[in-house]
């Protein structure tokens, strides 16, 4: 097995979409896998309390970005089958087997390629917005947050499931140990890739902590609230367009 040695840099860097590309479209085939893998499940539970925000004003039109191979789409057409729901990502590989996945359920979900920063989307033509696990990945935070409020409607809702930087304390300590040591190991087993899950810890350290990103948020013309879930492992930011 081939190991791919390059890192894509972290945090918000002008240079990094083309190699976070890059990493994606490579461990796309395993992507599925090493999530459950890696969360022991726990991120399927995430998604569902991230689902029930997103869902509860009953939109009639979803924007789901950075959808990946479409885990977190898929589960909001599930959950809300009257709803129309896009996935947009910019990595092909990854659109295509989210395509299979929503086929083999029969879910009628459209994944549409598409840059984050620069969405191929009219302005206020969504209900919801959500991002689950990739907005750390965007180059330029605040220009995300700014396409987000763009497409959103009035009073638009905004839902970023995400992992910040691990907690203080014996918990926060034991999950950097995993995320730095136990996790890089794994995904390099399973994927053949160093760089993914070399990036995956480096990107989680470099993201800012939850009380900034809400003021983030609010600076980008947001009323927003977060909540951490499973002791601050992943954070649950909700907005509304103000």
């Amino acid at each position: 097995m081939r190991l791919r040695a390059s890192t894509p840099p972290v945090g918000e860097r002008l240079d990094k979409a083309d190699p976070v590309r890059d990493m994606f479209a490579e461990i796309a085939p395993k992507y599925d896998l090493l999530n459950r893998v890696l969360s022991l499940g726990v991120d399927q539970g995430w998604r569902r309390a991230a689902t029930r925000e997103a869902l509860l004003l009953h939109p009639k039109r979803v924007l789901d970005v950075a959808t990946g191979t479409a885990d977190f789409a898929l589960e909001l057409k599930r959950a809300a089958p009257d709803a129309e729901v896009i996935g947009c990502d910019f990595v092909p590989q990854m659109l295509e087997i989210g395509r299979q996945k929503a086929a083999a359920r029969g879910l009628d979900v459209q994944l549409e390629e598409g840059d984050a920063l620069n969405l191929p989307y009219e302005d206020a033509s969504f209900d919801v917005v959500t991002c689950a696990f990739g907005f750390r990945n965007f180059a330029d935070y605040k220009r995300g947050l700014a396409e987000f409020h763009r497409v959103l409607r009035p009073n638009g809702r905004l839902v970023i499931l995400e992992f910040p930087p691990p907690p203080r304390g014996a918990f926060g300590a034991l999950f950097r140990f995993y995320f730095r040591h136990v996790l890089p190991t794994i995904g390099r087993l399973v994927s053949g890739s160093v760089g993914a899950y070399t990036y995956l810890p480096a990107s989680v350290m470099a993201f800012p902590e939850p009380a900034r990103l809400a003021d983030m948020m609010l600076a980008s013309g947001f009323r927003a609230r977060y909540r951490l879930l499973t002791f601050g492992v992943a954070a649950l930011h909700v907005g509304q367009k103000v």
